[in-house]
């Protein structure tokens, strides 16, 4: 780790001026502006594990272990925030719908975590520009949008029936207040939302009592409470996460098992965390006015060793959180060291049991109105990509892969190879994108002109998902959950 040198006199910042990677305020305002950012990344870092079907405080715990390994990777030069990707969950929904297990579930994406280190080494000898040729914007927004729209089924047939004005209620919420709230209210709108959600479920069990609807917990329709606090009241407040026990019905710490069907399901996924991760490293050296290209390889080899260590103890899959930058954008804080004591505070949070059973506890109606919202923005990421980058649609070689993979892995469609080997969904739809794709530019008459290769909707990188880092406005704000 980076030992930083203290910025002025650890107080002030002069106008114009801002704190670099490598340097730090007092360590008492370092460790608040921890604070701040724990408190940007928590609403997805544990409302993720809950949708996975894995241990929100073990999440959280490991979100301040992994950012800590991911700055001692990238040699304390990149500011960024480790928490749980969504990248995976159109996969894990897959997975379970398959009959799959958790421990299944993180073997899948253990797997996907070592081959985008494998990604990350190649990049940092060799170069990004093989591989962003092979995934060019157009690919790269395919596979993001049918990443996020594959999961409208899952909040139609899973969150929202489990209490569909709740639901309704909390996605209005979540939508007004990434609007109308400006500046670091606005960039935690989802974890508000939430509060506002569970609230309001608490509320209505005390006015009209339970609910029938649709138990998730035991997959049929119940007469249940909207909350239900009874292992929060037996947890204990300091210990370890649980570990899984089937019998019980309790889901955490465990080790890895492997499946190749269930790991070709999720490593599409792995072609959005390059593009988080370039798109991040970008907007940081941007923003910081230095040269990062060559830590990109760092930035991606650390990120895909951080969710291999990880899920290989039954945790989630991390990513780099772009959300964060408003909280440096707004405080002109850039300091890896703020990350740093983000990490350990993380850490601490994921030693009390109590607060793990909190999150658990979440009503399955709160995470309908907000699974709605999130689940349309990842999809919608795509279209972003491919706007900034200038894709032509008018160009048969691009329409074309990609309306195949998107119906293919919208509609969950399935190839069927043996009786025990298929693809389907987000996996299928990939490999239609990329293959089809390369195969078009191979077999197009020579009569079609060449793209510029130096536009952005040809071999360009990928386009950068970050927001303008104005710190001014939640709208926009929730890109990070791609």
């Amino acid at each position: 780790m980076p030992i930083w040198t203290v910025h002025g006199d650890g107080k002030n910042i002069e106008p114009g001026q801002v704190v670099a990677p490598m340097e730090r305020l007092s360590w008492g305002r370092t460790i608040g502006l921890g604070g701040q950012h724990v408190v940007s990344m928590f609403g997805a870092t544990f409302v993720f594990p809950i949708i996975m079907g894995l241990n929100p405080q073990l999440a959280v715990m490991l979100s301040g272990f992994c950012t800590l390994f991911f700055l001692a990777v990238v040699k304390g030069r990149i500011p960024s925030y480790l928490g749980t990707s969504a990248a995976f969950v159109g996969g894990i929904a897959a997975i379970y719908a398959q009959g799959g297990s958790p421990s299944e579930v993180t073997g899948a994406i253990m797997v996907s975590g070592l081959v985008l280190a494998a990604i990350g080494v190649v990049i940092h000898f060799l170069g990004g520009s093989l591989v962003f040729k092979i995934l060019p914007p157009v690919v790269t927004g395919a596979v993001v949008m049918l990443i996020g729209f594959n999961l409208a089924p899952v909040v139609a047939g899973t969150y929202w029936p489990q209490d569909q004005w709740v639901a309704l209620t909390v996605m209005i919420a979540l939508i007004v207040g990434s609007v109308v709230l400006r500046g670091f209210l606005g960039r935690v709108a989802i974890f508000l939302a939430l509060l506002f959600g569970y609230a309001l479920s608490w509320i209505l069990d005390r006015i009209s009592g339970p609910i029938t609807s649709y138990d998730a917990g035991a997959d049929a329709v119940t007469e249940h409470f909207r909350v239900n606090w009874d292992g929060v009241a037996s947890a204990p407040w300091f210990g370890l996460p649980p570990f899984t026990d089937e019998a019980a019905g309790v889901v955490g710490i465990h080790a890895p098992s492997f499946s190749l069907t269930f790991i070709v399901l999720v490593l599409p996924g792995v072609i959005a965390l390059i593009a988080e991760n370039a798109g991040h490293v970008k907007a940081v050296a941007e923003i910081t006015k230095t040269d990062l290209d060559p830590m990109m390889g760092r930035a991606l080899a650390g990120d895909g060793l951080a969710t291999a260590l990880a899920t290989g103890v039954g945790g989630s899959p991390t990513t780099t959180y772009a959300e964060n930058i408003g909280v440096m954008a707004a405080t002109r804080v850039y300091s890896t060291a703020a990350y740093a004591a983000a990490g350990v505070i993380a850490m601490l949070l994921g030693f009390s049991p109590k607060f793990g059973a909190v999150i658990s506890a979440t009503p399955g109606g709160v995470l309908g109105g907000i699974t709605v919202v999130l689940y349309g923005i990842i999809g919608l990421l795509g279209a972003k990509i491919w706007k900034e980058n200038g894709v032509d649609f008018g160009d048969p070689r691009n329409l074309m892969p990609v309306a195949a993979g998107l119906i293919i892995a919208i509609g969950d469609t399935s190839l069927e190879f043996t009786d025990t080997f298929s693809l389907s969904g987000i996996a299928l739809g990939t490999i239609v994108v990329i293959g089809l794709y390369h195969l078009c530019r191979v077999i197009a008459p020579k009569d079609i002109p060449p793209e510029d290769p130096d536009t952005p909707s040809d071999q360009g990188e990928p386009v950068r998902t970050e927001p303008d880092p104005d710190g001014e406005s939640g709208a926009g704000r929730l890109k990070e959950f791609a």
